[in-house]
């Protein structure tokens, strides 16, 4: 057999170029910086490449450096799972999951996913993480996160999706100001800036302005709010109006509030709710699982 790459060099080389710092990298491996520096020599001079260039100060990765960074991380994300498959052969419903969420959906569901799961599936432990859908689609894709929870559509290539419920949108607005808005809603009758969304990379931004049949960008304030709870205290200050899940209002966002709630044009508007994960996984009878205990959840609102 060739002599093969040591799995552990590898790691140590994912974690550098992920810090871009030797110190760093060193801490995240609990390893001394020597260790970590011998250890990627060690790996260069085994492949007979320079896959980084230094000198006494600074350094970067080459060409092929960063070919073996991508690959590797591919290969040890394989391996945890190879590792979890024996480490849960026979019981699916076992283990840690590292779960990534978006702000929007977050704090109005993982709560209750938490809860649900120690009740039916108390071996199972969940890891959790929140922060935007390109983040945490990143993160899925290095092996650093093992299932997202989701708003669809969203471009999920080289992953596997699971739809689990839809959270319709609906238009919120301040009691003294409703009686202006006529029903069904005519968008171009309302003054321009007058509707509020959360900043861009939030996809829900996307989601409500294409299922609510946004489409005159006049309309929308050229301010852009960090989270849902900013969006409900602009208009409950009569600022304007926008756009909530479903999920939100259920949860109590509205709570001490003096907003009405309004159906928006279009089709009764939605988002999809789903699960996404790597299609090499090895657990994906324990993702369908979840799934089904999603759906319920999402079917049966607080």
């Amino acid at each position: 057999m060739k002599n093969l790459p040591s799995l552990k060099n590898l790691f140590y080389l994912v974690n550098l170029h992920q810090e871009q710092n030797f110190n760093r990298a060193a801490k995240s491996c609990f390893v001394s910086q020597s260790t970590l520096s011998s250890g990627i020599q060690n790996l260069e001079e085994q492949l007979g490449y320079q896959l980084i260039e230094r000198d006494h100060k600074s350094f970067m990765f080459t060409a092929i450096g960063e070919e073996v960074v991508e690959r590797a991380r591919k290969l040890l994300t394989d391996v945890d799972d190879l590792v979890e498959l024996v480490k849960n052969q026979g019981e699916p419903m076992t283990g840690e999951i590292r779960l990534g969420c978006i702000p929007t959906i977050a704090p109005f569901l993982l709560s209750r996913v938490v809860k649900q799961c120690q009740q039916d599936y108390p071996q199972l432990s969940l890891l959790l993480k929140e922060d935007t859908t390109d983040s945490l689609l990143d993160s899925l894709g290095k092996g650093e996160l093992d299932l997202l929870i989701l708003a669809l559509p969203v471009d999920t290539t080289g992953f596997h999706s699971m739809k689990v419920g839809i959270d319709p949108f609906k238009m919120v607005v301040h009691e003294e100001l409703s009686g202006g808005i006529i029903n069904p809603i005519d968008y171009q009758k309302m003054p321009d800036e007058s509707i509020f969304l959360l900043q861009s990379e939030h996809c829900i931004t996307g989601h409500a302005i294409t299922a609510c049949q946004l489409g005159n960008s006049a309309k929308i304030n050229p301010f852009a709010a960090t989270s849902l709870h900013t969006l409900v205290q602009m208009v409950d200050s009569k600022l304007g109006t926008t756009f909530l899940p479903q999920m939100a209002i259920d949860a109590g966002i509205l709570k001490d509030t003096e907003l009405n709630i309004m159906n928006p044009p279009g089709e009764s508007p939605y988002r999809d709710i789903g699960l996404v994960w790597r299609q090499t996984t090895s657990r994906i009878a324990t993702f369908r699982t979840l799934g089904l205990m999603l759906e319920n959840l999402l079917a049966k609102p607080e």
